[in-house]
């Protein structure tokens, strides 16, 4: 098997395993094929945001990404149609955020 990381690579045993994963090395087996992640690894915060928004208009849309633009232009007529006001909003999560706090007048 071998230890990865970075352009660092050393072919190790098993009883070596669990320290090179502790230093953050992916163990690989004789294929290439990860047997386990090394330790304390970070994915970066938008990375994370974007893949979770993703995985929610999937579960959203039954498995099916819908494009952006398309999503965009019908929360806009959605909007439009309501009376909320987007102002300069032009993200998916920041029109859902105004549709969300919009308080029609004489409203609860």
């Amino acid at each position: 098997m071998k230890a990865v990381k970075g352009n660092k690579e050393y072919t190790i045993d098993e009883s070596q395993q669990k320290a090179y994963q502790d230093q953050g090395f992916d163990i690989k087996d004789d294929d290439g094929n990860v047997i386990v992640y090394g330790r304390g690894k970070t994915v970066p915060y938008g990375d994370y945001m974007a893949v979770k928004e993703e995985l929610e208009e999937l579960k959203a849309n039954g498995g099916e990404i819908a494009d952006d633009q398309e999503v965009i232009d019908i929360l806009k007529a959605f909007a439009n149609e309501n009376g909320v006001d987007l102002g300069k909003t032009a993200t998916i999560s920041g029109i859902v955020k105004k549709i969300k706090e919009f308080k029609p007048e004489g409203g609860e």
